[in-house]
């Protein structure tokens, strides 16, 4: 579910690996290892802790010569984080190093099985099963003993695995979990993710599921797990190592907060016909009478796309007619969804990987669905196993915490309510209101960034408290959700999202002087029964903090504090008050000196269940 990096060429692979580790820090993990192949032997450092750590257990030793190696940060599954459960793992002869990301299902039963053949183990991990296993069947031909080893395993898999006796050789294979090859001047370069490579070549594979790839010095052979041959495309990376840098923040969530008015424009680019009130999305690959047949749409997501999903829902229901269902997708994959004719599945997910979304996505496809997908990640698994999708084009999110990823989603589905309200239920004036409302958000959302030091002291304020409850209606409920959510996965802060009209219905009873309410209180139809809800926490001691619309005063008669945003029209309207409840979260995670960009307990990329 962390990274992995694997390194064959003429170069000294130690710098190469450790900076590729160094890459991969954002994606949330508790130890970190590296094993270099000298021909005779490994060189293992490995440890838990930060990849700083292993840099200075490892910063006195010779490298110099070792042209192969693996290396990995990993997230805890079976075994908690220690040196011994620390990855790359070893075969009992020590000929193998196994790095793995994922999860082997029948791990306990092989354990088992080894355990009474006399094997000797080191760790508490699934991942040891299979070092354990290729080193069984090795006898010389590491390809071949991987790809037997594989066909015993149930599960997931990312892989990198070399032999102490043979440094011309580096295998690695996937069924689940992502895995890149960089391709390279005489060298080659394996990766769980592209930002760990792009420093050295934009030309990349992405292997696909069940595919297998032997990489040697200058040349790679790629095969089915079952040994058939496999041509690979080649493609390139059409971003840089520069935008993986803090450009002058302290943080890559703040950095990320910054750009959105970019990351916003980005996403409608090309896509928003102003004058024609209407919206192209080619990447669907829908004919118009299968977009005007459309009965039923289910979004199908985790988190924070989720919370998107959920936005998604109020839009296309209310300008398209169209009846929407939005799906945990760990829910979705284990009951039986009934999915008629005409109904339009769409899954949702920033890294594309995502390991329920993806199963999610097999299931509804496996009953005949039309599967779309919305990804930030170019030939990542979701974008490949879709019927057609549209990309968010935000480029790489390094902060966990997504940002910019949710309101390029939010962008995405705005356009796509676009598109399917101008079909079925909109005019012409109507779809050009909301084209020329879409097109002004990015300004509007610098206006709001320019709040940042008025935020900030509000943090300050609030920073010692322990107890948060997120309240909105209509649009701005999925928003409260996801406000609750930054809060608390940044800053280890208890916060709920609720409907403001919920609140009586049970939280209510929580509500004193010591744990605030953060409103969303947009000028909409229902404003005047949010300021009711709001004199309602008031009315027990609340403090309360208001999002509302630039020229509201009459809500400064009601709250503590307010942080105001630009009018736009309803629909549009999480795209501006998610803003300050990125910001504030932020400033109160970094109040509380957490650690924002890699909060524990959490990775980027969910790529097991």
């Amino acid at each position: 579910m962390c990274g992995i990096v694997g390194y064959i060429g003429k170069r000294d692979a130690y710098p190469i690996l450790i900076e590729g580790l160094s890459a991969l820090e954002y994606r949330g993990y508790d130890s970190a290892g590296i094993a270099l192949v000298h021909g005779k032997g490994f060189s293992i450092f490995k440890d838990k802790g930060k990849v700083d750590h292993l840099k200075e257990i490892t910063k006195k030793i010779s490298a110099g010569g070792c042209g192969t190696g693996i290396a990995h940060t990993r997230w805890a599954t079976h075994g908690a984080p220690s040196q011994m459960n620390a990855h790359p793992h070893l075969d009992q002869s020590s000929k193998i190093a196994v790095v793995h990301n994922g999860i082997i299902e029948n791990f306990s039963l092989l354990k088992q099985k080894m355990i009474k053949d006399g094997v000797k183990f080191c760790s508490e991990t699934d991942s040891e099963v299979l070092a354990q296993l290729i080193g069984k069947y090795y006898n010389g031909d590491l390809a071949s003993a991987v790809r037997r080893a594989l066909q015993d395993i149930e599960g997931t898999f990312g892989i990198a695995v070399v032999a102490a006796d043979n440094p011309g050789v580096l295998i690695g294979a996937r069924r689940g979990s992502p895995l890149v090859v960089g391709v390279g001047e005489d060298e080659l370069f394996l990766a769980s993710d592209a930002s760990a490579i792009v420093r050295h070549t934009k030309k990349v594979i992405y292997l696909k599921d069940n595919n297998m790839i032997e990489l040697m010095q200058g040349t790679f052979n790629t095969t089915t797990i079952d040994n058939k041959k496999v041509n690979p495309e080649i493609q390139n990376i059409d971003w840089d190592a520069d935008s993986l840098a803090k450009g002058g923040f302290n943080h890559f969530m703040l950095k990320e907060i910054f750009e959105q008015p970019e990351t916003i424009q980005n996403a409608i680019r090309g896509r928003l016909l102003v004058d024609e009130g209407a919206a192209r999305l080619d990447g669907l690959n829908l004919v118009l009478q299968e977009l005007r047949s459309i009965q039923r749409l289910i979004f199908v997501a985790c988190g924070t796309s989720w919370h998107a999903a959920l936005v998604g829902k109020y839009m296309i229901e209310d300008m398209a007619g169209i009846p929407v269902e939005v799906e945990y997708a760990s829910e979705f994959r284990y009951r039986n969804p009934i999915i008629g004719p005409n109904t339009l599945v769409f899954v949702i997910s920033q890294s594309g990987e995502t390991a329920d979304t993806l199963a999610a996505l097999r299931e509804a496809a496996h009953k005949g669905a039309t599967v779309l997908g919305i990804c930030n990640v170019v030939g990542s698994s979701i974008a490949r196993e879709t019927h057609g999708g549209v990309y968010l084009h935000a480029g790489p999110e390094i902060g966990v915490a997504s940002t910019k990823a949710f309101t390029s989603q939010l962008t995405v589905l705005s356009l796509l309510t676009l598109l399917l309200g101008r079909m079925r239920r909109i005019s012409h004036s109507d779809g050009v209101t909301v084209a020329r409302a879409l097109e002004a958000i990015p300004k509007q959302v610098q206006k709001i960034l320019k709040q940042n030091n008025h935020i900030e002291e509000i943090a300050k304020t609030y920073a010692k408290h322990n107890n948060f409850l997120y309240l909105g209606r209509s649009y701005n409920f999925p928003v409260a959700l996801e406000g609750a959510l930054k809060l608390k996965e940044i800053s280890y802060v208890h916060a709920e999202g609720y409907p403001a009209a919920e609140m009586k219905h049970g939280p209510i009873a929580l509500i004193d002087k010591d744990m605030p309410s953060v409103v969303l209180a947009i000028k909409d139809s229902i404003y005047d029964k949010v300021i009711s809800n709001i004199q309602e926490v008031n009315a027990r001691g609340g403090s309360v903090i208001a999002i509302a619309n630039e020229g509201d005063k009459e809500i400064e008669k009601y709250v503590k504090h307010v942080v105001y945003i630009p009018k736009t029209i309803p629909m549009l309207s999480p795209l501006l008050s998610v803003i300050p409840l990125q910001l504030l979260a932020y400033h109160i995670a970094a109040i509380r000196g957490c650690e924002i960009d890699q909060p524990r307990n959490l990775a980027k990329s969910v790529t097991v269940e």
